[in-house]
């Protein structure tokens, strides 16, 4: 009766064996198609990422066929400032903007009206006692509100920029986007701004504060974003009703 027993045990571990090398056989395969998969997405966010770059380089100037003077040669440059001049130079912007509102308001109205009407006095022995206070109206109303409100924003970052275009008077227009991703959330920093070549240090950066038109927006999208959205339409119509 053993001998069975242990034939068969050995038949069921030969077949979990078969089993698992199958299985695993299934598998690598599939592994392997992820792994490529990654590797392609990989691919193709750096072969976007180039195409949106290289899109916003200014074109090189025009040739000279013939001459031995080339603008683009390493000699053209030798007394050239390197401050941000043309489109496609990069600008560094210091951001560091703080907004502050406070608004307070009190109101105190208080208003008492009192009246009395009545007769005092009849011809010959009438008694008035009875008509003495025919009429004695009082009223009191007072009201009393208190409101404040107060807001506060601060934004403080670093951001490098191309620039998009040069207006006839010389000032730049220049635009800064940053994108991070963290723990599922996308975070994009969008600026924009006129600056004027004076206003820029030997390292072509410049404070906000000396950024006309300044525009900036900051957006997010992810598990932050998604809790403290504002209700759909739907649920403040049904907030209203309920009032809660």
């Amino acid at each position: 009766m053993a001998k069975p027993r242990m034939a068969k045990i050995r038949v069921l571990a030969g077949m979990a064996v078969i089993a698992a090398l199958l299985l695993s056989a299934c598998l690598l395969p599939a592994r392997a198609q992820g792994k490529t998969k990654k590797t392609a997405a990989k691919r193709d966010a750096l072969a976007d990422y180039l195409q949106r770059v290289s899109a916003k380089t200014s074109d090189p100037g025009p040739t000279t066929p013939g001459s031995l003077w080339i603008d683009t040669g390493r000699l053209a440059n030798m007394v050239a400032d390197y401050k941000a001049s043309r489109v496609g130079d990069l600008v560094t912007i210091s951001v560091a903007q703080n907004l502050s509102a406070s608004n307070a308001g009190n109101v105190g109205t208080n208003r008492t009206f009192t009246a009395s009407s009545g007769i005092t006095a009849l011809p010959g022995q009438l008694k008035t006692a009875g008509v003495a206070n025919l009429f004695s109206p009082t009223s009191a109303q007072a009201l009393t509100g208190k409101s404040a409100a107060t807001s506060v924003t601060s934004l403080s970052t670093i951001l490098t920029g191309r620039v998009a275009a040069v207006l006839p008077t010389g000032t730049l227009v220049v635009e800064a986007e940053r994108q991070i991703t963290m723990n599922n959330e996308h975070e994009t920093v969008i600026l924009r701004g006129l600056v004027r070549p004076g206003d820029l240090d030997a390292t072509n950066t410049v404070t906000s504060n000396s950024v006309g038109n300044l525009e900036v927006e900051v957006k997010g999208k992810g598990v932050i974003s998604e809790g403290v959205r504002p209700p759909n339409p739907l649920v403040k119509w049904i907030l209203r009703i309920v009032g809660f």
